[in-house]
């Protein structure tokens, strides 16, 4: 630890592991049994609308700017009354429920009362119907599904997308603005259904197997596929939460938090948190991009979260916000506990920043920490438990949770058993077996290696994917997961991530995703001058070949040498799967669809090249 650094306290849980060798593999567990967990989520539900039936839930802004909250009570009994409407539809397993739209009320009570009922539900990246320009991934996803009930929250903005994706025999939910395509149902009016004694008979009758939810994969190099997500891995994995973070335990967790709910991040990990320990989550309207943060720190300025979630890009943004404005800081750190990041890896000048903003406000850090897991594990499945954490560390296992290292090729692929892993992909039999071993191990392609071998209780650090990893046409193995986190760090804040580049070739490349917003600042052009004219100004330039420079030097060889570079100017498309809505950028999808680019770098002629002084 760092000398005279004084750290909030926090109740962290025991990150003891056992580790033992067998059939040419390294097998980890926490120390810590798993303890019991509850059979089915609205549980936590019922248990909070009779402890605490007026405490906030949830909240999000209305058109007036104020704040509409649902009570616990208010949740139980709109879930019961949904539950009702849905049992009346027939709805079930094999006609489920979709919603496309992103995050607000009506989503979290629709979500609530098909658990309630058992009626599977599966939230879409709204991108799919706003974004894409093909409908082809939501239209693979209708068809694997079959939903009887699609709901929207603007059924204006998302009536296209259902006209082109489902039948007149679907129902169509909005909670307003009727679609001029097709006829809709108003949300309201499931609402006002009156429940009966059917409604809790169908709860009683979901159990550890029920499927809550569908959530379907990023799609980046194949169209999505849809996860089975169990009673049984959301409340086995709250568990496993509670005793990582047992402070969760000491008062009510308050969130304000954006990430979406059709990724696990979000949509299981914040809001069961929540649910499971009877907070209140504010729904945050904003995100980390140009348009969105502001939204966020406008919030920030009134809600203090007890703990707070964000990816890497949201991070930057607040730590760059907080080092400012006083103000903010104060409100920030009031009563935070804890700082968490997922989703690709944090720059430790991030991390640095956000420390000397708490220390500034309060006189003390706020823990910053991660872990690894993924939508099949529900999501969490590595933590870390310890007091100092620098980027790319990982944790140990949870309880609950055991971990296989199987070498594959040059690396170590970590490998999930547990109550909180999947049982496979919905109607997807061939996809389910070959993503488990012989022992019945999640293969989840990500690559660890130990922080320190003789200390396992230090827990991993991240390298890369195993299938990102490429050869140089020498035969020497590039791995990417590290050089990425490597030029994420030294790039720091101009460079918002990068694809590695140089498979079969003689040296590594890469294709540079600038933050257009640090680079423009950086430019000190006028507001209407464009990306393009940002990118090739000088101070640009010279910062990006100063870069380039940098990181060759650090290289101690052809895999970690960065010879060549190209600024990637051009949007990623989340149609082609080169980014997901979260952020996250596919190396692969990225590659393929930029072959002429890739091309273009490593023959080495075209001005805008960066190419590294090797003198």
């Amino acid at each position: 630890m760092e000398a005279n650094v004084r750290y909030r306290p926090v109740a962290f849980g025991d990150d003891a592991v056992q580790v033992r060798e067998a059939n040419g593999a390294t097998y980890v567990t926490a120390v810590a049994p798993l303890g019991g967990y509850a059979v089915r989520s609205v549980d936590r539900l019922r248990q909070w609308a009779m402890e605490a039936p007026d405490r906030s839930f949830i909240a999000r802004r209305g058109p007036d700017g104020a704040w509409r909250h649902i009570t616990y009570a208010q949740a139980l009994q709109s879930a019961r009354a949904i539950g009702q409407a849905l049992l009346e539809r027939g709805l079930s397993a094999e006609r489920p429920v979709v919603i496309l739209s992103g995050n607000d009320l009506e989503h979290a009570m629709l979500g609530l009362a098909c658990q309630y009922v058992g009626v599977p539900y599966a939230p879409i990246s709204p991108a799919y119907s706003l974004v894409s320009k093909d409908y082809d991934k939501l239209r693979h996803i209708v068809d694997l599904l079959k939903p009887g009930l699609v709901f929207a929250a603007d059924g204006a903005a998302f009536g296209r997308a259902m006209a082109a994706v489902c039948g007149p025999e679907v129902e169509f939910v909005v909670t307003e603005g009727m679609p001029a395509e097709r006829e809709a149902t108003l949300f309201s009016a499931l609402e006002r259904t009156e429940p009966t004694l059917a409604v809790d008979e169908a709860m009683q009758a979901t159990g550890p197997d029920t499927i809550a939810k569908f959530l379907f994969t990023s799609g980046s190099t194949k169209l999505p596929k849809a996860v089975v997500n169990t009673q049984r891995m959301l409340c086995s994995n709250m568990q496993m939460l509670v005793q990582a973070w047992p402070f969760l335990l000491e008062e009510p967790p308050v969130l304000l938090d954006w990430l979406p709910w059709n990724h696990t991040f979000g949509g299981n990990k914040d809001v069961n948190m929540v649910l499971f320990n009877g907070g209140t989550l504010y729904i945050d309207d904003g995100k980390p991009t140009p348009q969105g943060i502001a939204t966020t720190i406008a919030n920030l300025r009134e809600i203090a979260p007890t703990v707070y979630f964000n990816v890497p890009k949201g991070w930057d943004d607040v730590a760059t916000a907080l080092q400012t404005d006083a103000a903010l800081r104060d409100k920030f750190y009031s009563r935070l506990k804890l700082q968490f990041y997922a989703g690709a890896a944090l720059a430790q000048p991030v991390w640095d920043k956000l420390h000397a903003s708490a220390e500034a406000s309060c006189g003390e850090r706020i823990r910053m920490t991660t872990g690894l897991g993924m939508t099949e594990t529900a999501p969490c499945a590595l933590f870390v438990m310890r007091e100092e954490v620098h980027a790319g560390e990982l944790g140990v296992p949870m309880p609950g949770v055991e971990v296989k290292l199987a070498p594959c090729g040059d690396k170590i692929e970590v490998r999930y058993r547990g109550p909180s892993v999947t049982p496979g992909y919905w109607k997807s039999p061939g996809e389910t077996a070959a993503m488990f071993d012989e022992e019945g191990f999640f293969c989840s392609g990500d690559a660890v290696k130990w922080l320190d071998p003789e200390q396992p209780r230090l827990g991993f650090v991240f390298d890369g994917r195993v299938a990102e990893d490429f050869k140089l046409y020498t035969g020497t193995w590039v791995s990417v997961g590290p050089l990425r986190g490597r030029v994420m760090h030294e790039g720091a804040p101009y460079v918002q991530d990068s694809v590695v580049t140089g498979h079969d070739r003689a040296d590594v490349g890469l294709l540079m995703i600038p933050n257009l917003a640090q680079c423009r600042a950086l430019s000190s052009l006028p507001p209407e001058a464009t990306d393009s004219e940002v990118l090739a100004s000088s101070a640009v330039r010279d910062y990006f070949q100063q870069l380039v420079d940098r990181l060759y030097r650090q290289g101690t060889g052809s895999a970690t040498r960065v010879v060549r570079a190209l600024l990637l100017a051009a949007p990623l498309s989340i149609d082609r799967g080169e980014i997901t809505d979260k952020g996250s950028i596919n190396q692969r999808a990225v590659l393929t669809h930029r072959a002429a680019l890739v091309e273009l770098l490593h023959a080495g002629q075209d001005p805008a090249i960066f190419h590294a002084s090797t003198d």
